[in-house]
């Protein structure tokens, strides 16, 4: 809850690579928030009021998961609702505003987004942004696991993370321009 917090202030696109984790890790403890909090703050000098606070959070995350049927696979709406947010900046950037420095990224990273896509099996309905986020989190969880990583998928994985990065600063802006304009 505390990283979520920190992550989505920070860097959107982190955020929800690390909410997918969260996701992963809730049905890896069958969902039962009791034993993931047990097993994930044992050793951690919690006041008793923040531990409250993450189980409630673990717990409702849990809950809605259930309730919109992503127990097996799949993401919780109000996160695959900024992948889509995301996207539309993606799309923003490439045919309204032309931003030739997002565009430079996507183009140097264009083949290995078709190549990913390919190997993975993923349908194109699929957005090339949330593309990106899975190649991310398929390395991530592979760094994870201690498996071995080639020297071309860590080549093509910085090229997502360039993407990533740039639409997670224009997030940023935007959504700070939303609350100037408030």
């Amino acid at each position: 809850m505390f990283i979520a917090k920190e992550k989505k202030k920070t860097n959107i696109a982190e955020y929800i690579l690390y909410m997918w984790q969260v996701e992963d890790l809730i049905r890896a403890f069958a969902f039962d928030s009791k034993s993931l909090c047990d097993k994930l703050f044992i050793n951690q000098d919690l006041k008793e009021e923040a531990k409250k606070d993450l189980y409630y959070w673990y717990e409702n995350l849990a809950e809605m998961m259930k309730i919109e049927q992503v127990k097996d696979k799949g993401h919780v709406q109000v996160v695959q609702n900024i992948v889509n947010e995301l996207t539309e900046i993606h799309f923003n950037l490439l045919y309204e505003k032309k931003d030739p420095k997002y565009g430079q990224l996507v183009f140097e990273s264009a083949n290995n987004l078709v190549e990913f896509r390919k190997k993975s099996n993923i349908s194109n309905d699929i957005s090339d942004v949330e593309l990106a986020l899975n190649a991310l989190y398929g390395v991530l969880i592979l760094k994870l696991k201690h498996q071995e990583i080639s020297k071309q998928t860590i080549k093509a994985v910085d090229g997502f993370s360039k993407i990533l990065s740039y639409l997670s600063l224009k997030y940023k802006e935007l959504e700070n321009q939303d609350l100037q304009d408030l």
